[in-house]
């Protein structure tokens, strides 16, 4: 019988049950294994009645009913049982068979001792590896297979990654971002840092989940004097030492941040006649240091004799 993707068979000999599987195996693929309602009706209406009915891939295994095509265990919501089974009456049994064109419960399953011979009934896979790629696992359903994708994964097939939107970097910071299924996708991950004078405020790292999302809130970039608001004002920013100008000199210093403090600059100078010995700018670092050394000023003859020697 062709259902769609794949067939249904069954034996013309009646089998003990480790014999019908074995039947099955040898010339399709298992004993068939029940999916859903719409497949019970269909091998209903269309298999011929036998009063001895049909075995099918269900074992009780270590006292756990189990489908044996692929050992996973029979979960409450996909069984079939008929009324009052399975009840084990007489003890062993631990196989299942399917009541077809039964007058009353057909369709439904039943436990019996596995030595009991009744018909195999075997289906062939449409199904075969990789079909459904890496990250998907093959389904058969009436006319047809279906890819039930892995978390994260999507598409016919499931060749396509989740995506998340597209993150970038905060103000004053950078972006690390390492893509294990394309640029964005699920188990992407995104480390966030700060350049000098700043620190970052939230997660230093992100994660791009099954659903298209990411973990955590976006991190922000602060300088050191945003970061400690007490009592509705800011304490002062990181300072450096107080500068003051050289002997005939000038200074002159900006102080965006409070006098000597993180990214003040002074800009020194000489009087007529002198010349500057050092660097000409300095800056407050994140650390509270300035760049480079106080310069000097020093008288141009001064400055010759030096430069002769």
């Amino acid at each position: 019988m062709q259902v769609g993707a794949w067939t249904y068979s069954y034996s013309e000999k009646d089998y003990e049950w480790d014999e019908a599987r074995t039947y099955c195996q040898t010339f399709f693929t298992d004993l068939v294994a029940i999916q859903n309602k719409e497949e019970i009706e269909y091998l209903n209406r269309t298999l011929p009645y036998h009063n001895k009915y049909y075995w099918i891939g269900i074992r009780k295994l270590k006292g756990t009913w189990t489908w044996v095509g692929t050992n996973k265990t029979l979960t409450k919501e996909a069984t079939n049982w008929a009324t009052r089974e399975p009840n084990n009456r007489g003890s062993n049994q631990d196989c299942v068979e399917i009541y077809i064109k039964r007058l009353s419960e057909a369709g439904k399953w039943n436990d019996e001792p596995c030595t009991k011979k009744k018909k195999a009934l075997c289906y062939k896979a449409s199904c075969q590896p990789l079909l459904c790629g890496l990250h998907g696992e093959c389904v058969e359903v009436i006319q047809s297979y279906r890819c039930e994708c892995h978390p994260g994964f999507e598409g016919d097939n499931c060749e396509n990654a989740v995506t998340c939107p597209v993150l970038s970097a905060p103000k004053h910071g950078e972006l690390n971002c390492s893509h294990p299924h394309g640029n964005f996708t699920f188990s992407s991950t995104c480390d966030f840092s700060c350049q000098p004078g700043f620190e970052l405020m939230g997660p230093q790292s992100r994660e791009c989940t099954a659903v298209g999302n990411w973990t955590g809130d976006s991190p922000q970039c602060k300088a050191p004097w945003l970061l400690l608001k007490v009592c509705s004002f800011y304490i002062s920013a990181i300072s450096c030492s107080v500068l003051s100008a050289p002997e005939h000199g000038e200074l002159n210093c900006s102080h965006p941040h409070g006098n000597f403090a993180f990214a003040s600059m002074c800009d020194f100078s000489c009087q007529p006649g002198f010349e500057l010995m050092g660097p000409q700018s300095h800056e407050c670092m994140a650390m509270g240091n300035w760049t480079g050394e106080i310069p000097q000023c020093k008288g141009r003859a001064a400055v010759r004799a030096l430069e002769s020697h």
